[in-house]
């Protein structure tokens, strides 16, 4: 072993040791927002993480301009059994309006445009200056959790000269890696969180892919979008290209021959040979189609190790990682993007989604977004086998049942067995997202005690180093949370 990797190894030991509890115990997280501590209290939330589910670490949602992580349950949804039995109000003055929950300090943002992105919810309230110290009295770890969503230019200043540039030439939601006003706040939010508070950890999320990806829709969610308004083919990222030695030209003239495809495939036009030969001949002709895919996957990768680098730097006792995004459990193309013997050289831990019980709704979406591009000649349930087989799902339902069911706890055990093995004997923590009470639809599978209680199981049985209770506490159950509990106490680990 050279020097660097040496270096590099014993770092990553220093800081999955950091970010995990004791040795002999095992990581039991709950996902937390500001609003459960402003309306139920600190100390009453804590009796309830250590009473019902024996967690030892809080995921303290820090900065989100959106709804997932933070914020009561969503509208429309029913309420839990805890908290205030209201709806945030979506418009005008509110509780829920995103942002940073959190205070930060001016020196850490002189390189970036984004300085002004405080969330205006609770006034000055600091949920990490509030939770702290009764959590560590409680021998209870803290993890800032914070994810890749913005809002637009009415709620921070300036959120323009960071975004990403559409492929039709517009602006995106989104924001660049490449751009530097993004990548400097990026490493700026991660000094100020490790220069001034006392956590444990860092988790970043960004549920995103690159161009080639979201052209063909290969993603769950509703129907397909606008193929022109993928992402991205900006200034910064046409240099990188070029830089790469990738004909910027051609990988335009690429993406609009792409993009006439997925545009007719939606209308239902079939091509002369058909979807699939003729997606496979657009990539033989184009191959800068999939350079442009990998050009993005590399600059997600590289924002990854810049932050571990820069927490590294400040206080080698905090440990990063980051939460992978559902879509690995869909699509094989996200999962092959997905290296996690690559992503464990930077990585102290990682949150594999791993949704059990929206996974099957999530999962009918995928196929059917799939069966309206490359693969419109496949019948959707044959489309679903194929699917099943190649991401190795062995007890899953049929098509016409698979939202009402979910998916099983053998799908948690199957990929937490798969990324422990593909982690192979790193350091890198494994940290499942287990599904409690995630939104679906009101004719889909609901989450059960039961059910819950399987998956933890499952995630444990598979070699799992800690399970992560997702998404929020203000969406979930408390007799669900209980179920997550018992399995936790039956396996001895609380």
């Amino acid at each position: 072993m050279n020097r660097r990797n040496f270096v590099q190894a014993t770092a990553a030991g220093a800081l999955a040791a950091a970010a995990a509890p004791a040795a002999g115990s095992k990581m039991i997280g709950i996902q937390v927002g500001a609003v459960s501590f402003v309306d139920e209290g600190v100390e009453k939330v804590l009796d309830v993480f250590q009473q019902e589910a024996a967690v030892n670490t809080l995921f303290v949602a820090t900065f989100t301009y959106g709804r997932g992580i933070a914020g009561r349950q969503v509208p429309g949804q029913p309420l839990p059994d805890h908290g205030k039995q209201q709806y945030d109000n979506g418009s005008g003055p509110g509780t829920f309006q995103g942002g940073a929950y959190t205070k930060y300090q001016p020196e850490y943002f002189k390189d970036t445009v984004l300085t002004q992105f405080r969330a205006p919810d609770f006034g000055d309230f600091d949920v990490l200056e509030a939770v702290i110290p009764s959590a560590r009295k409680r021998g209870m770890k803290t993890i800032c959790w914070f994810e890749d969503v913005w809002g637009g230019p009415d709620r921070v200043p300036n959120v323009a000269q960071a975004q990403e540039r559409r492929f039709d030439g517009r602006n995106a939601g989104t924001l660049c890696f490449n751009n530097p006003n993004y990548r400097n706040w990026l490493l700026g939010m991660v000094e100020n969180y490790a220069r001034s508070y006392e956590i444990d950890g860092i988790m970043w999320g960004s549920e995103r892919q690159g161009a080639f990806a979201n052209a063909i829709s290969a993603a769950h969610g509703g129907t397909p979008q606008n193929p022109t308004g993928v992402t991205c083919f900006c200034e910064h990222c046409e240099r990188k290209a070029r830089d790469r030695g990738i004909n910027v030209e051609r990988a335009r003239a690429g993406f609009t021959a792409l993009c006439d495809f997925t545009a007719a495939a939606i209308r239902g036009k079939r091509p002369v040979d058909g979807y699939y030969v003729q997606m496979w001949r657009l990539m033989l002709r184009y191959p800068e189609l999939l350079a442009w895919e990998m050009l993005w996957t590399d600059s997600l990768r590289e924002t990854y190790a810049a932050m571990h680098q820069k927490v590294k730097a400040v206080k080698p006792s905090i440990g990063i990682g980051w939460h992978i995004w559902h879509n690995n459990s869909f699509s094989p193309i996200y999962r092959a993007e997905q290296d996690l013997s690559e992503l464990s050289q930077y990585s102290d831990f990682l949150k594999m989604v791993m949704y059990h019980n929206c996974g099957g709704e999530r999962m009918v979406g995928y196929i059917g977004r799939m069966t309206k591009t490359m693969f419109g000649d496949v019948p959707a349930q044959e489309l679903l086998d194929f699917h099943y087989r190649v991401l190795d799902y062995k007890q899953e339902k049929p098509l016409a049942t698979l939202a009402r069911s979910g998916f099983s706890s053998d799908y948690v055990f199957r990929e937490a067995k798969r990324a422990r093995e593909a982690l192979n004997g790193t350091t890198t923590q494994l940290w499942p997202g287990i599904d409690i009470d995630i939104p679906t639809a009101p004719t889909s599978s609901k989450s059960t005690p039961q059910g819950t209680k399987d998956a933890v199981l499952a995630a444990f049985r598979a070699g799992s180093d800690g399970v992560l209770l997702s998404r929020k506490y203000s969406e979930i159950r408390l007799p669900n949370l209980r179920g997550a509990g018992d399995a936790i106490r039956e396996l001895g680990f609380a």
